[in-house]
């Protein structure tokens, strides 16, 4: 690949994907050529009409502040659509809680960059080749970061006068 200040964009879309944390596997992943309420909707679909999902009594659908799954509005959107499905959003700047992040990571390091696609479809076409192939060593992530953790870190940001350092996560990816 050649790299040179001026490169040909051959477009952009989205990468959408749903994470179940008890097995690691990207149960759903899609590349609409943008997000939006539709493209959020289609992904959950997907993932509520698989038996695992669509059975259960409750599925915890654990998602960042983005406009297209933002407030009550959404949550309604979903839980009408899928009636055990229980969104719950990170808060605001601490969408890095959200687990499918690590996957986004990821994908960043071993897909994205560095990479020469000749085409968005060749591109979309690489990255569910990808979540395919993820899923068959997928395993859950050994996340430690606990209540207590967040707890801490959340009173060590608001001590008044003292400047916050971060701190090490316990957060360790497996791919």
């Amino acid at each position: 690949m050649r790299l040179e200040h001026e490169y040909d964009r051959a477009g952009a879309l989205a990468l959408l994907a749903a994470l179940d944390v008890h097995t690691g596997k990207v149960p759903a992943a899609a590349t609409p050529p943008a997000t939006g309420i539709t493209a959020f909707m289609d992904l959950m679909g997907q993932v509520m009409d698989q038996p695992r999902y669509n059975n259960a009594p409750r599925v915890f659908v654990i998602v960042d502040n983005g406009s297209d799954h933002r407030g009550q509005a959404a949550i309604r959107r979903l839980a009408t659509a899928h009636p055990n499905a229980i969104m719950i959003h990170t808060p605001v700047h601490a969408s890095w809680l959200n687990q499918a992040q690590i996957f986004f990571s990821i994908v960043q390091k071993k897909v994205i960059s560095p990479n020469d696609f000749a085409s968005v479809d060749d591109l979309s076409a690489t990255l569910l080749a990808f979540t395919i192939r993820y899923n068959r060593t997928a395993r859950p992530f050994n996340w430690k970061f606990t209540a207590s953790d967040l707890t801490a870190l959340l009173r060590r940001i608001s001590e008044p006068g003292k400047p916050f350092t971060p701190q090490p996560t316990a957060l360790s990816e497996a791919a």
